[in-house]
C-alpha cells in the first residue's frame, strides 16, 4: 500500500464508519472540504493505491479494501429484504460495513461482499443470521450455493441445472425446490463461505 495525503486518510476514516453510502456531496460536506471535486480527486487516489473500490452498479457505493498496516478488508453488507432499484442487490445501498479478516478472502478482494441469510431454508450449513461471504459473479458451477434473484426475491440457494431449466434447492428437507423464472432469475454471487454465529 502507498502512502496516502492526510484528507485521503478522513474521507477512509469516513467511508469505514458510515451505515450508508455517501454521495461525492456529502463528503465534500461531511469533511468541510472546498468542492467535490477536490473530493472525487481524492476518491481517484484512493481508488489507484488499492485502498478502496467503486461499485460499478452503484456509483456512491465504495468497498474499502485496505488501509495503511490493517489485515482487516471492510466488506459491504447488503440487505436481503429488498433489492436494488433495478432488481439486483449490488445496485442498492450496502448497509453496513463489516471488517474481516484477509485471511478469509481466497478469491479477489474487490469481488467480495457480505449479505445476513434470513430463515432456516438453508440449515444445516447456513443458519438465519449468519453472514455469508460472498463473491460476485453472474454464474455458478452446478451445485454451488448462491446469492440470487427470483421473481424479486433475494435467496440463498444451491443451483442445479439440467440444461433446459435451472432448480433453486434448500439443504432443509422441509423446503420444496424452486424452479427458476426464466425472465427474472439472475445470480449475484457464489457463497464462499459463512462467518456463523449459530450456537446450536
Amino acid at each position: 500500500m502507498k502512502k496516502i495525503h492526510p484528507t485521503q486518510e478522513k474521507i477512509l476514516q469516513l467511508l469505514k464508519s458510515a451505515d450508508n453510502s455517501f454521495t461525492v456531496r456529502e463528503m465534500q460536506e461531511a469533511l468541510s472540504l472546498s468542492s467535490t471535486s477536490v473530493v472525487f480527486h481524492h476518491l481517484q487516489q484512493l481508488e489507484k493505491k488499492g485502498y478502496i473500490r467503486r461499485n460499478p452498479e452503484n456509483p456512491s457505493d465504495y468497498q474499502i479494501l485496505g488501509d495503511v498496516d490493517s489485515t482487516l478488508l471492510y466488506l459491504n453488507l447488503y440487505g436481503m429484504a429488498k433489492c436494488g432499484p433495478d432488481g439486483y442487490i449490488l445496485s442498492g445501498d450496502p448497509i453496513d460495513r463489516i471488517p474481516v479478516s484477509r485471511k478469509m478472502i481466497n478469491f479477489q478482494y474487490d469481488k467480495a461482499f457480505l449479505v445476513s441469510a434470513s430463515g432456516d431454508s438453508m440449515e444445516p450449513k447456513i443458519y438465519d443470521g449468519d453472514l455469508l461471504i460472498a463473491m460476485k459473479a453472474n454464474r455458478c458451477e452446478n451445485g454451488e450455493i448462491a446469492v440470487c434473484v427470483n421473481n424479486e426475491k433475494v435467496l440463498v440457494k444451491k443451483i442445479t441445472s439440467d440444461g433446459s431449466e435451472i432448480t433453486l434447492n434448500s439443504l432443509n428437507d422441509e423446503y420444496q425446490p424452486i424452479i427458476a423464472d426464466p425472465e427474472s432469475f439472475h445470480i449475484e454471487g457464489v457463497v464462499k463461505g459463512v462467518i456463523s454465529y449459530n450456537l446450536k
